[in-house]
């Protein structure tokens, strides 16, 4: 194993995009293998010595930054280990990046169908957050592809847990025999909400075990080896661009096309489009939003989903004659460059606002999401905070995105998102659909379960890490482990 101490060299694993400052910690501990991270754990378990372990930085919520204690870099575990073609599943270190592993695949016709947004990070991440993607419509999140994992737990043991080995039920305790022991895992009995989730510990009545360590966030142990599942990526997509004039006129598209074959259904508000305006001229000046959605198709059956798709958005009144259309790689490229220009935008304004975004991740059962939205556009007008909306209409998952310029707006900010907790926790929501918890929404967590839910949190997360030396202050406050 490798152990850096300098500060100027180790300075980097102390932050995320999450903007959270602070973090510190005694040294970086380089694992060149799996016998080193168990010997690392082992020995800091002993010590009773924090450790944080960290992926490729790409997290919003802070749970990659250490606040003492040492950081385990997971760089090591860096290796397609097999990949098989005719069983359509690979075999993967932690830290091999999404865009080596896309690359790879494309080479034998295959695809890791979830393909989270972020393509820098690594594969160990989006397992600790089930992260999900742009095509998270059709595809759905990490959890629906994951069919292994070989977990190094803190006392050094290690978990190789396949998926429909060990199914649990929520409430009851799990007896657990590993190579070497029995662990006795406290399961919690909370209920989620029924929606895409990535809120604390999934925990559902006969429930597969695996699914407890897809989610994580590190707290659990350090996942050395994963399994997924491959597929057959899409034949061709096409993408629109669907301009309207009337936000009504858009939701009411977007029940509609939710009911279609779609891969993605994406929204953009009008203070998106203001923004966007600013580089894209062609951007309509009359546009109140834009709904972006994506359709694969084989060769022959084109004509008739563009017909079909082309009288929804006339039925809904779309601005037809500003609608854009790209059936080929190099059209589509134009309005994927056009649809990922605005969050780098949004972090331009932050950077010249010197002061960070206040940026939601909730989600709401679909029922109630004109409701959700009605509550967003109301709060955020009479906040007088400038903001942008954008994200996952389709899976009922929106970015809403505060741009304080003061530190009192900051502050109402907060306030603000405070308040649409609140309000998607009573429609049956959820205050993380994707990024996770980290060390930023220990609040928002417990109004989502209550203080109750977060004690079962710890009670799980004490019978897989009795030294509770893993991912301090990640999910919910380390307080509640009432440790010495």
């Amino acid at each position: 194993m490798i152990i850096k101490r300098d500060p100027d060299i180790i300075k980097g694993y102390f932050e995320d995009y999450s903007g959270l400052l602070g973090g510190h910690a005694d040294e970086v501990v380089f694992p060149e293998n799996e016998s080193d991270a168990q010997e690392i754990l082992r020995d800091a378990a002993a010590k009773k010595t924090p450790v944080t372990i960290s992926g490729g930085g790409t997290g919003v919520t802070g749970a990659r930054v250490p606040f003492g204690g040492i950081v385990i870099a997971t760089d090591c575990f860096n290796k397609i280990i097999d990949i098989d073609k005719k069983g359509l599943t690979a075999r993967l270190g932690p830290a091999v990046r999404l865009s080596d592993l896309g690359t790879e695949l494309s080479k034998i016709g295959l695809a890791y169908l979830p393909e989270p947004t972020e393509p820098n990070a690594f594969l160990g991440g989006t397992v600790s957050t089930n992260a999900s993607g742009a095509k998270g419509f059709k595809y759905g999140p990490t959890r629906n592809y994951i069919k292994g994992l070989k977990i190094i737990l803190s006392s050094g043991d290690i978990l190789a847990l396949k998926r429909g080995e060990h199914l649990v039920k929520k409430g009851k305790a799990y007896n657990l025999k590993s190579k070497n022991k029995e662990i006795k895992i406290q399961i919690p009995g909370y209920t989620m909400p029924g929606i895409k989730t990535a809120a604390g510990y999934y925990v559902k009545d006969n429930m597969d075990l695996l699914d407890i360590f897809i989610g994580h966030e590190g707290t659990l142990g350090l996942i050395s080896e994963i399994e997924i599942a491959l597929g057959v990526p899409p034949e061709n997509i096409m993408s629109f661009f669907g301009f309207f004039s009337k936000e009504t006129d858009a939701l009411d598209f977007i029940k509609d096309a939710k009911r279609q074959n779609a891969l993605s259904i994406e929204y953009m508000d009008s203070n998106s489009l203001s923004l966007l305006r600013t580089k894209y001229p062609n951007v309509p000046r009359d546009a109140a939003c834009l709904v972006y959605f994506e359709q694969d198709f084989k060769k022959g059956a084109e004509d008739a989903l563009v017909d079909q798709w082309t009288g929804l958005l006339e039925k809904h009144r779309a601005m037809m004659e500003k609608t854009l259309f790209a059936d080929s790689d190099k059209e589509r490229e134009k309005l994927t460059e056009l649809r990922h220009a605005l969050p780098e935008m949004v972090n331009e304004i932050v950077k010249r606002n010197r002061l960070p975004k206040v940026g939601t991740d909730i989600a709401v059962p679909g029922n109630n999401f004109n409701q959700m939205f009605d509550f967003y556009r109301e709060s955020l007008i009479s906040s007088k905070i400038d903001f942008v909306i954008f994200g996952h209409i389709g899976e009922n998952h929106m970015h809403v995105n505060m741009l304080p310029k003061t530190e009192i707006e900051y502050k109402n900010s907060r306030q603000v998102y405070s308040d649409f907790v609140r309000k998607a926790v009573s429609l049956g929501g959820t205050v993380s659909a994707e990024h996770g918890i980290g060390k930023l929404k220990h609040s928002f967590l417990e109004i989502m379960y209550g203080k109750a839910g977060l004690e079962e949190m710890a009670a799980l997360k004490k019978s897989l890490d009795p030294a509770c030396i893993l991912g301090a202050d990640n999910i919910f406050p380390k307080e509640l482990l009432r440790i010495n």
